[in-house]
């Protein structure tokens, strides 16, 4: 089994010994290092292998997108998955734009973790369903943006409900149309926005500029 290698940046020192241990009892999950400051954790980037960060926002407060901004620049080509509080939702945004690949709630069930991790080492984005409709929002009140200009009324629909996190099926029946319908609507909208799934969409749309 390949597993995946976490750096955990967890400001506080309980929170951060708790999930380490949780975490640890996965069997496809590798603790690499588990660190308080963010000068630690790029030095862990710096010299070991990591797969997914674990970028918890209290630890690194307003400095959370230099924090990943750096961590791109000196070539860290893993996943960042941000923990935050419902404190951080206005700042969540700019996070996903500067190259989070995912953003969990802290008052999450415990289990969603590790689900999240495996998600977003995968490739794919990981939004907790409640912020979904805030950071939803930013893009709804615009109808000019340029991914949206290039979708039908229907298609536009179809997207709208991919962002509430609709399943297919949950979609034909907002819609009143088949699940085979919306499907292939949602191939259409795939191909004009470049993207090869639902996550990689999600990610488009919330990281379109303003």
């Amino acid at each position: 089994m390949e597993r995946i290698r976490l750096l955990l940046l967890i400001g506080y020192v309980l929170v951060r010994e708790s999930l380490s241990r949780q975490l640890g009892l996965e069997p496809d999950l590798e603790i690499v290092a588990a660190c308080g400051v963010p000068d630690e954790g790029l030095e862990v980037i710096g010299r070991s292998p990591v797969d997914v960060v674990l970028l918890d926002c209290d630890a690194v407060g307003d400095d959370a997108v230099q924090f990943i901004s750096t961590t791109r620049q000196a070539g860290f080509r893993g996943r960042i998955l941000v923990l935050a509080s419902e404190r951080d939702s206005a700042s969540l945004f700019r996070l996903l734009q500067a190259g989070a690949s995912g953003a969990l709630l802290k008052h999450s069930p415990l289990d969603s973790l590790p689900k999240a991790i495996r998600q977003v080492a995968a490739g794919e984005a990981w939004v907790d369903l409640s912020l979904l409709p805030m950071l939803a929002g930013r893009i709804v009140d615009n109808e000019d943006r340029n991914l949206r200009s290039m979708l039908t009324k229907r298609e536009q629909e179809v997207l709208d409900r991919v962002l509430d996190g609709l399943t297919n099926k949950g979609i034909a029946l907002q819609l009143g149309i088949s699940e085979g319908a919306a499907k292939a609507i949602l191939r259409e909208v795939f191909r004009k926005t470049g993207v090869r799934t639902r996550s990689q969409l999600v990610r488009a749309a919330l990281t379109d500029p303003m």
